[in-house]
């Protein structure tokens, strides 16, 4: 079964930056379009950026754009997420997520496999 394992989450200060990793595990994945969301507490999850396979297309959402960078190595099968200057309303938990599907999309049910989620807290 593909997962997909996030990492690089943790407590930082408000003007901070992370960066989160996501990897994936079990069999062999090919996936395509990659994506990042988050959810805060007593919130739905959101969308927060994606990156089609090339890594020349990208997606932000409107709140995170300018901040966050979403990359991606292909050789390593690796996608990223930088983030600078961290709010405290960036406090969630983000989650890695991947399509077998060229497309970009902000839609939650249209990708296929998730992680786990990695804590991320901003403190002011």
């Amino acid at each position: 079964q593909v997962q997909l394992v996030e990492s690089g989450g943790g407590l930082v200060q408000a003007g901070g930056s992370l960066r989160l990793s996501c990897a994936p595990s079990g069999r062999t994945f090919s996936s395509y379009a990659r994506g990042w969301f988050r959810q805060a507490p007593g919130k739905e999850r959101e969308f927060v950026a994606a990156i089609g396979w090339s890594g020349s297309s990208t997606m932000y959402a409107d709140s995170v754009k300018g901040r966050f960078t979403i990359s991606r190595d292909n050789g390593k099968n690796m996608v990223y997420l930088q983030m600078n200057s961290l709010k405290p309303e960036d406090t969630a938990v983000y989650y890695c997520a991947g399509r077998p599907s060229f497309a970009l999309t902000t839609v939650i049910a249209d990708y296929t496999y998730w992680g786990q989620g990695t804590q991320v807290t901003v403190s002011s």
